[in-house]
């Protein structure tokens, strides 16, 4: 027995089992280091990579910015020299545009006199069929560094001619001539402050036709020869005041001295959040017609003072907080005015008729830009016209107990700032006996330099 080694076979397995899981786990430990330190490895790399890269780009642009902080000294030294000298000419070529105002009427009436009220010739209803309307050709720049000019003629039909009417020609001045912040001079004839419109060109309107009390209170515009101050006050909203002074030779005056004819505006607005705005305005426009305002093809005279009173609003809202994709727009103005003269219809024999009342009108629209080339809107305006005067009756000057109002629809396609097409569709009740349906198509094109429409 003593010669009989054991047999420890068994033990031997189990201990080489044991060294093999952990050889096995060493290995597995291994390789996980192994693995885990390349990874870090390459992230490293990445990261130095990325940092190179950066410090590359940082280089270019700081570059970049050196060398236009250097272009911006030159230029503020050159615009500092400039600015001591006096400019006696001017090298600048103006710009120039040209906007196509063209339309075509169709009426179910001949006649669309506007009962109770005497109205100037560019008041009346437009020409039946096509028409060029009041296509424009304008020049403006800036004169110096002190002054800015404008030209603004209009290319109209009239009596079966072709004739152009200057509708702008003003100065301006610029800040450069060093009046207070927000102060600005603007002199010669243009389509003044006053209410909302009035300083529109008719081919931003959103209708178009101008509404009744334009037609009847304005002859469309005001844009008598004169002088108008503006000064916008530092607020912390939009406020603005102004006042002019005019010849009185433009409706609702005529052939006036230039010395008692004037006009004052108050103006205040602002935002309510990031997608609305606002803007409400009271103007007066107060003068004399010493030789007679002519109206109705120059059968109807007025001579006499005049106020007129003007209240206007106007509501924006974004829907989307871009105008340019949706916007609704809420629009109204309100006229009054009051009249002490004499008028004369020499179509009733009436002769002087001693005039002392008031009257009325006002119109409010709406549109909604539903897509960003397409809006459709809907406007109604009113006239109240007063009492009849004695001696006046069956004049055109006679209400017969009627106000005059418009309905309008219209929708309209912007392909760009540049084209327009409207449709749109008035229903007019002018006079007791006399109600219109009108059917308008209208393009409106510009082509060349035009300065941007006022808000």
């Amino acid at each position: 027995m003593k010669g009989i080694k054991p047999d420890r076979s068994g033990d031997v397995n189990q201990f080489y089992k044991k060294m093999n899981k952990k050889n096995i786990l060493t290995a597995a430990l291994l390789s996980t280091s192994i693995l885990v330190n390349t990874a870090h490895a390459n992230v490293n790399s990445e990261i130095r990579s990325i940092k190179s890269e950066l410090n590359a780009v940082k280089k270019l642009y700081e570059e970049r910015i050196s060398d236009l902080e250097k272009k911006l000294k030159v230029t503020n030294s050159e615009v500092s020299k400039n600015s001591l000298r006096s400019i006696y000419s001017n090298d600048f070529n103006p710009s120039i545009g040209i906007v196509l105002n063209g339309t075509y009427s169709n009426f179910s009436k001949n006649t669309s006199e506007i009962a109770g009220f005497a109205i100037g010739e560019e008041g009346e209803r437009g020409r039946e069929g096509f028409s060029i309307g009041e296509s424009e050709l304008n020049f403006s720049s800036n004169i110096d560094d002190k002054f800015y000019g404008s030209v603004t003629a209009a290319i109209v039909r009239e009596d079966g001619s072709d004739i152009i009417e200057l509708e702008e020609a003003y100065v301006r001045t610029t800040p450069g001539l060093g009046l207070p912040t927000g102060f600005e001079i603007k002199a010669g004839r243009a389509l003044w402050k006053l209410g909302y419109l009035n300083e529109h060109h008719a081919h931003t309107d959103d209708f178009a036709d101008r509404p009744l009390p334009y037609r009847v209170f304005l002859n469309k515009a005001f844009n008598d020869d004169g002088v108008q101050l503006s000064y916008v006050l530092p607020t912390s909203f939009y406020t603005e005041i102004g006042g002019g002074s005019f010849v009185g030779d433009d409706f609702p005056f005529g052939s006036g001295d230039g010395t008692s004819n004037y006009s004052a505006f108050l103006r205040v607005g602002g935002d309510i959040g990031t997608k609305q705005n606002w803007r409400i305005g009271a103007s007066v426009l107060s003068g004399e017609s010493k030789a007679g305002r002519v109206t109705n093809e120059t059968t109807v005279t007025f001579t006499g003072n005049t106020d007129l009173f003007v209240a206007d609003l106007r509501y924006n809202f974004a829907p989307t907080g871009n105008a340019k994709n949706q916007e609704f727009t809420l629009q109204g103005e309100y006229f009054y005015r009051d009249e002490d003269g004499t008028y004369n219809d020499t179509n009733a024999g009436s002769g002087d008729v001693i005039f002392d009342d008031n009257n009325s009108g006002f119109y409010t629209q709406a549109t909604y830009k539903f897509k960003p080339q397409w809006r459709a809107g809907l406007r109604y305006s009113k006239l109240f016209s007063s009492d009849t005067p004695t001696g006046l009756a069956g004049s055109v000057l006679d209400a017969n107990d009627h106000d005059p109002e418009t309905y309008s629809t219209m929708i309209d396609w912007t392909n760009s700032e540049f084209s327009r097409i409207r449709f749109q569709y008035n229903h007019e009740e002018l006079s007791r006996n006399n109600h219109d349906n009108q059917v308008m198509i209208q393009y409106v094109m510009s082509f060349g330099a035009h300065s941007a429409h006022k808000y």
